[in-house]
C-alpha cells in the first residue's frame, strides 16, 4: 500500500448526505474479480446519463474538477453494504482523501486498509471547504497526515485540524499505519519472527512445547 504522508490536490464538492456504497459503485459492476479498474464506475449512476454519455451537471464532469484527488461531502458517507469495491473505485479514480463530518464504520475501516484518508471535520468546517470548492473550480487543499491538518494550498489563511476516528487510540494507530503504508497483512507480517518462533514451539497436536518465550 502506498504511504500517505501529504497530499495536495483539487477538491471536488459532493454536497450530499448519506451517500451509500451502491451510489459509490453500483451493484452491477461487482462481478469483476480484479481489485483494479473500478474507477470508471465511480458514482456511475450520477456521472453518466442513461445513454452512457457524461452527465454535465455532475461535479466530476465539470471543468476544473476533472483531476480531483480530494472529495468533500456530507455526513454518513459510505453507508449501506460493506462492499470493499467502494474504496477501490475511489482510489482507482485518483481520490486519496475524503473529507466529511462522519463516515459509516465499515467504509471508514476499508478506507484505512486501502490507503485512503477519511478526514473528519466538524460540520461548519466541512461547509466552509464545500463552499470554497463550489465557488472556485480547481480549489486546492493540502491534507497533511503528519500534522493532521487541512491547509489551503493557494496561500490563503485556511488551516483546519482533523481526526480520522472518534477514538484517539484508533486514530493514532491508523494514522501511523497510513504514514508507513501498512495494511492489516503488513501489520501481521511485522511480527513474523515472533509468529515463526511460536509455531516452532508448537507440539504435534497444537500444544505449546516448553521452551523460551
Amino acid at each position: 500500500m502506498e504511504p500517505f504522508v501529504r497530499l495536495t490536490g483539487v477538491v471536488a464538492p459532493l454536497d450530499r448526505i448519506d451517500v451509500d456504497t451502491d451510489a459509490i459503485v453500483p451493484a452491477q459492476f461487482l462481478k469483476r474479480v480484479e481489485r483494479t479498474g473500478f474507477g470508471q464506475f465511480l458514482f456511475y449512476s450520477w456521472r453518466f446519463l442513461p445513454d452512457g454519455l457524461p452527465n454535465p451537471d455532475f461535479v466530476l464532469n465539470r471543468p476544473g474538477y476533472e483531476d480531483a484527488s480530494i472529495l468533500v461531502t456530507g455526513r454518513n458517507f459510505g453507508s449501506g453494504s460493506s462492499r470493499e469495491h467502494a474504496p477501490w473505485a475511489i482510489l482507482d479514480y485518483g481520490i486519496r482523501a475524503v473529507i466529511a463530518p462522519s463516515f459509516a464504520d465499515i467504509f471508514q475501516k476499508n478506507c484505512f486498509e486501502n490507503g485512503i484518508a477519511p478526514v473528519i471535520l466538524p460540520q461548519e468546517q466541512v461547509d466552509a471547504v464545500m463552499e470554497r470548492a463550489k465557488a472556485r473550480p480547481g480549489f486546492r487543499l493540502t491534507v497533511d497526515l503528519e500534522r493532521c491538518v487541512v491547509v489551503d494550498a493557494d496561500g490563503e489563511s485556511f488551516s483546519l485540524p482533523f481526526r480520522m476516528h472518534d477514538d484517539p487510540d484508533t486514530h493514532e494507530f491508523r494514522r501511523l499505519a497510513l504514514l508507513k503504508g501498512l495494511d492489516e497483512i503488513d501489520l501481521v507480517l511485522a511480527h513474523e519472527e515472533a509468529i515463526a518462533g511460536f509455531e516452532a514451539r508448537r507440539g504435534p497436536h497444537g500444544g505449546v512445547l516448553a521452551g523460551p518465550r
